[in-house]
């Protein structure tokens, strides 16, 4: 089963069917990031209508400018993209040791996931990346040690992305958004944590490695070509970063 039909089946699930039954439009977009109706512009002709998760697959690759704002927002667009498509694949057939705790805990964060990536998408617009083609072959997606140990993985790589990047944002509205979206990933992290070993949540010497520093209490924070560096092992579509 692909993850379009993964993702199609969970639809009668979400309490908030708009994400996939209507305009995920410019309005709802800066509600969610919390702006006003008079926030500034997001994008300049607002949004087209999109039904699932139809982004045209780049076979030419993507390229992410980070000369400006929306080069941030399609970096977090991609990655989104990646953990949504992670989530909707563990949802759609857990591992069968999974508790009905953790099988809601997965049904509930791949909502999250979708969320995120369609609130980008739709922000975007025409200046979105398509659709990032993944590759999760190295993933035993029957083994909960295994789904357990890469949610940890992406959970804490995307709150270092978000981090790292939001000394990049110069938008107040962006880096709102992105704040409110990095602290929800935190939430993320901390319970999968706790899954694999109780009390850890909060282990920032075990994430030094992604720019942790303990003893000032930060959490981690890793600069895009990093982070990439460390994702590209699960997308197959070449990334191309310029002026970073």
């Amino acid at each position: 089963m692909t993850m379009k039909n993964n993702e199609l089946e969970t639809k009668n699930e979400l309490q908030e069917k708009s994400l996939f039954d209507k305009t995920v439009g410019r309005r709802s977009f800066l509600q969610y990031a919390g702006a006003g109706a008079a926030g500034i512009a997001l994008v300049a002709a607002g949004c087209k209508k999109d039904r699932g998760y139809e982004n045209p697959t780049m076979n030419g690759g993507a390229t992410l400018d980070f000369k400006d704002d929306f080069g941030v927002l399609n970096y977090a667009y991609a990655l989104e993209q990646l953990e949504a498509a992670f989530y909707v694949k563990v949802a759609s057939a857990p591992p069968s040791s999974f508790t009905a705790a953790q099988k809601a805990y997965f049904q509930d964060i791949q909502f999250h996931e979708i969320a995120h990536r369609e609130f980008f998408k739709a922000a975007l617009s025409t200046a979105a990346i398509g659709s990032l083609e993944v590759d999760f072959s190295s993933i035993d997606f029957t083994s909960a040690s295994s789904v357990l140990a890469t949610a940890m993985a992406f959970e804490d790589l995307g709150v270092s992305a978000y981090n790292g990047a939001g000394s990049r944002i110069k938008n107040a509205t962006y880096l709102l958004l992105a704040g409110k979206i990095v602290s929800v990933e935190a939430r993320h992290a901390a319970y999968v944590r706790d899954l694999i070993s109780n009390g850890t949540f909060a282990d920032l010497n075990s994430l030094t490695s992604l720019g942790a520093d303990n003893a000032k209490g930060l959490d981690a924070a890793l600069t895009p070509d990093k982070v990439l560096a460390v994702a590209g092992k699960y997308i197959k579509t070449k990334i191309n970063v310029i002026n970073l």
